[in-house]
């Protein structure tokens, strides 16, 4: 004798035999999926949507000295960046701490690792944060609170872009020290060099003139042509004096401050000297201006997001969709009692051939 088979419409029969246990199970399954999904809290979600700038282009230094402009981060790179701060614990931790998520969760305690681990993948299971087709970050959070949802969107954004301006801070301080210590140098250069001078315009008489040189050769050529015609006109006491005097010009023991000998053996050390304390003064201003520079850049903070649209309090629930637990409990009720009721009946069917062998 062969076995019975059952189709879709060979189920109706088995249906309305048992039809008082299926709508039972179905009323029992409206009733109680209604009464949980009213009880099932309002879950309000806030979006924010930024893109990620290139990080060369928000270094203040480079805006400052080069006058550059903020470029908006398409890069894979950046756009992967920029989520992996976000999805990153001690973000994570940071907002838990601050938003005083741990009593809002009940996850427990501060401190407590169950507590603390609950309280991360709550954190964790409300936040998303993806790539959209237009190489945008959207970043969505979902909270029972609508307020507190935006807020800590919000804030989200606020840590990444703090986090994301960490990377370069670190060399920008590296950068400050050595422009700190290129100034300092100079400064010591410049002070010796200018020490230098000093005693070198003592010693030698050499004050940087202009007419200097001229005014010296223009005296001697004067004084020996007085002499030479003192001496010619038999004028010997004229003629001393003016030996006197030309001595002066071109001796150092002469009595002259600026004289020939002294000018002759100084010339060229007081210029070099001149020539270094000139450069040494341009390069020390422009040390200065690069440090100044740098200082106002690694005090400034510039965003590295663009954000786009910030988060706001949501004017409807995201979930739950009560008619669709409703929907879905009845109609999972009814297969389930279906196959249910098909197996019983299978059950009985091979029992009762059973019996009859």
């Amino acid at each position: 004798m062969s076995s019975p088979t059952y189709s879709l419409l060979g189920l109706w029969p088995v249906i309305n035999r048992w039809k008082s246990l299926v709508l039972g199970a179905l009323l029992l399954a409206l009733i109680v999926s209604t009464v949980v999904a009213l009880m099932l809290p309002n879950v309000y979600k806030s979006t924010t949507v930024f893109y990620p700038t290139n990080p060369q282009t928000t270094d203040p230094d480079r805006i400052v000295t080069e006058g550059g402009k903020l470029e908006l981060g398409g890069r894979t790179e950046d756009l992967d960046r920029v989520i992996t701060i976000g999805e990153s614990q001690p973000v994570a931790e940071r907002l838990i701490k601050r938003f005083k998520l741990h009593e809002h969760y009940k996850s427990g305690p501060i401190g407590d690792d169950g507590a603390d681990q609950a309280a991360l993948d709550e954190f964790a299971s409300n936040l998303r944060i993806v790539h959209n087709d237009r190489d945008a970050i959207e970043l969505t959070f979902e909270d029972k609170d609508k307020v507190l949802a935006a807020s800590i969107a919000n804030a989200l954004v606020e840590n990444i872009d703090s986090v994301n301006q960490q990377l370069t801070l670190a060399n920008r301080r590296k950068v400050l020290e050595l422009y700190a210590q290129r100034r300092d140098f100079l400064e010591r250069e410049y002070k010796s060099t200018y020490d230098s001078l000093v005693v070198g315009r003592r010693r030698y008489g050499i004050y940087g003139l202009t007419m200097e040189s001229r005014y010296l050769a223009k005296e001697i050529i004067d004084t020996e042509e007085e002499l030479r015609r003192a001496e010619g006109e038999g004028n010997s006491s004229k003629a001393a004096g003016l030996r006197r005097a030309l001595r002066g010009l071109t001796k150092t023991d002469g009595g002259n401050i600026f004289n020939l000998e002294s000018y002759s053996a100084g010339i060229d050390q007081m210029n070099t000297l001149y020539a270094r304390f000139n450069d040494l003064q341009t390069r020390l201003i422009n040390a200065r201006s690069a440090y100044e520079t740098a200082r106002v850049g690694i005090s400034g903070r510039i965003s590295s997001i663009y954000v786009v649209q910030e988060a706001y309090p949501a004017t409807k629930k995201s979930k739950p969709v009560r008619w669709l637990i409703v929907v879905s409990s009845v109609l999972i009720t009814f297969a389930l009692s279906v196959a249910f009721i098909t197996l019983l009946e299978l059950y009985r069917g091979n029992l009762s051939m059973g019996r009859t062998r």
